[in-house]
């Protein structure tokens, strides 16, 4: 076993790795930028050395510096987690001629599986189904357009090199191609500074299914079953599960067969994913199903394979990087139960799915559910890397009860100030779709509309941050009589009227002390209310989190978190401006203009695209207007709030 190992990555997966490191008596060594001096994959790790600035550039992408930080802490191996440097080769050989263990697959592996063009055609030639479009090296725009034509709308641009939806752009119509294109290209540079792009078929009911695999230095290849990836949003994962619901038995052997062959076509170490797109039109079919790609490394929902499989796909990796030999045959391989993740970001649906950064005042996990996070509570959601904070995952014997499981678990998520899309998820989970096994990778978007429409709090959340306030009066160094502290004394039990005030809103409560316990009166609804503990609250037997802030108290239900104060005259009764000022949402870098001082646009029509947190942003106009002034220039960057454009209402 290997002796000492340097993750040559940062956030949830460098703790997932060193959670498997510490149970084998394997020395973990993090290395980290100043953005992330004190994260928690930092304090954890047995040893940690500093790359460089919060740039990843800077940092988690220099070679020279993981590699300097390996020979001199003696590690005798590099896992390069996910993202970041996990399938270049050219580091993956650094490793090896520095004298180190490379805990991946052949750099060669690497290469041939690395740029999607090339792939396709190896295992076009292995007997590997893949799908219909264009490969060629011709990258002319007008070349493109004339080949998307061909294959005929709607169409895939898809960069060459890319990677978790950055360069992919769906293209519906031929005037829309040329567009869809210079962004892609734009993005792919950006991102893994290569612009080529290739262009597939798409398919209108299409399932992302694919298939773990592992392969070790003496020719054994096995396969660990299939996940099902067809929840996403702009192409990135949002919800995966293990097994694919609807896959009979036939299906999956010649989809995991295909697997194995396109792992042998490579010489394959270490763990892999097939990726392929079915069409699901007529249900999963064996004739229907096509490659994609292959990821040469350990995947973002390794976790619900390892739990029907009861692997750790980490452990097995460590073990085939040190030349054992796989653990287990395929035979001795099963299935057990079902699983489904879902994946937690510093991100509010409710706003287009912009990213939030800021501390983590409060950061809480549910318990009933495995956790894997890159966060504690007194972190911050950074500016700078990728917004995903946990990942929730459930198991269960059957997929009712791990979807029924993993909702109960999203709902109970408690995160503030940061926005979450815990309530997403959770809407997601319940969908009728879902539970189903209907969605594609079209179901986001097509139940957008229902999914992201912002969540309200409860009158029964209402009444516990009303009852909360009430208990916070009448606690050692609390007023001696909150009854009048909050307004008035009625014949009968002691009682005070309460009025609260979210975003503008007033909500009126009537508080009265029943034996020891509360009642709380909103409209026509009376709850009985008693604290639990300091910050966990039951209205009508129903368990709320209330935490204090500087400014009033924070509710959390069903996945959302929800601030009340108590309202003073003069307070905004909206606050929502409207006043046409487009402001950053969070810093970044300028990369596009649309419009020009004092033309007309229309309402969600892009003005500025930004470039954050390793994607582009469309900045859209909230109305019909002109713009009235343009402050940024393509290339600036800009800190968060900054107005970047201005529009006039039109008269």
């Amino acid at each position: 076993m290997i002796t000492s190992v340097l993750i040559a990555n940062r956030g949830e997966i460098a703790r997932r790795i060193m959670r498997t490191a510490r149970r084998l008596g394997v020395k973990t060594i993090a290395v980290f930028s100043d953005a992330d001096a004190d994260a928690a994959h930092v304090r954890e790790a047995g040893q940690a050395v500093r790359l460089g600035p919060a740039s990843v550039r800077d940092s988690y992408l220099r070679v020279d510096r993981i590699l300097a930080a390996a020979l001199e802490t003696g590690a005798e191996a590099i896992h390069p987690g996910y993202g970041f440097l996990s399938e270049n080769a050219e580091f993956a050989e650094a490793v090896e001629a520095a004298g180190l263990i490379w805990i991946g697959p052949p750099p060669a592996a690497i290469r041939a599986m690395g740029l999607k063009d090339a792939a396709k055609k190896l295992m076009r030639d292995a007997g590997v189904p893949v799908t219909p479009g264009y490969l060629g090296e011709d990258q002319d725009a007008g070349r493109l357009h004339l080949e998307a034509e061909a294959i005929g709308w709607p169409v895939l641009i898809k960069a060459v090199a890319g990677g978790g939806g950055k360069g992919m752009r769906k293209v519906e119509r031929a005037a829309d191609f040329n567009e869809a294109l210079t962004s892609a290209r734009r993005e792919a540079q950006s991102a893994f500074g290569d612009d080529r792009v290739l262009l597939e078929k798409y398919v209108t009911r299409p399932r992302h299914i694919e298939v773990q695999v592992f392969g070790d230095a003496h020719g054994g290849v096995v396969h660990m079953f299939e996940r099902d990836c067809s929840i996403q949003r702009r192409h990135q994962k949002v919800i995966e599960e293990a097994p694919a619901p609807g896959m009979d038995k036939a299906t999956r052997e010649t989809l995991c067969a295909a697997a194995v062959r396109a792992a042998r076509a490579v010489n394959y170490r270490g763990a892999g994913t097939v990726e392929f797109i079915a069409d699901a039109s007529e249900g999963l079919r064996a004739d229907r199903i096509w490659f994609m790609e292959m990821n040469t490394r350990l995947q973002v929902e390794h976790p619900v394979t390892e739990a029907v499989t009861g692997l750790d796909l980490v452990e097995w990796q460590l073990r085939v990087a040190a030349g054992e030999a796989l653990p287990l045959t395929q035979s001795e391989i099963a299935l057990d139960g079902h699983a489904i993740e879902a994946r937690l970001y510093a991100e509010d649906p409710a706003n287009g799915f912009l990213p939030s950064v800021g501390p983590l005042t409060v950061f809480s996990l549910p318990d009933g559910v495995r956790t894997d996070s890159s966060v504690e509570a007194g972190d911050a959601a950074s500016p700078h890397y990728d917004p995903m904070l946990a990942k929730l995952i459930s198991h269960a014997a059957t997929r009712e009860e791990a979807a029924a499981r993993l909702a109960l678990a999203c709902a109970n998520v408690c995160v503030w100030p940061v926005k979450t899309n815990a309530w997403f998820l959770a809407r997601c989970l319940q969908e009728d779709a879902f539970l189903h096994g209907e969605a594609d990778t079209g179901f986001v978007e097509a139940h957008l509309p229902s999914l992201a429409q912002p969540p309200k709090p409860s009158d029964r959340a209402a009444a516990a941050v009303a009852a909360a306030f009430t208990f916070d009066a009448a606690a050692p160094g609390g007023s001696a009589d909150p009854w009048s502290t909050f307004g008035l004394r009625v014949n009968g039990p002691p009682s005070a009227f309460i009025r609260l005030h979210r975003d503008g809103v007033k909500i009126d409560a009537f508080v009265s002390r029943v034996a020891g316990d509360l009642s709380v009166e909103i409209g026509e609804a009376r709850f009985g209310v008693r604290r639990e503990q300091d910050d966990r609250v039951t209205a009508d037997g129903v368990a709320f989190v209330v935490v204090a802030t500087g400014e009033g108290k924070v509710v959390f239900e069903s996945g959302g978190a929800y601030a009340f104060q108590l309202y003073r005259s003069g307070d905004t009764e909206d606050p929502s401006g409207g006043d046409g000022a487009i402001r950053s949402p969070m810093p970044g870098r300028i990369v596009s203009i649309a419009r020009r001082a004092g033309e007309a646009v229309k309402a969600n029509e892009t003005l500025v695209t930004l470039e954050a947190m390793k994607m582009e942003h469309a900045l859209k106009a909230p109305f019909d207007g002109t713009v009235a002034e343009i402050n940024v220039n393509e290339g600036d960057q800009v800190s968060e709030g900054v107005v970047l454009v201005r529009l006039a209402a039109l008269a």
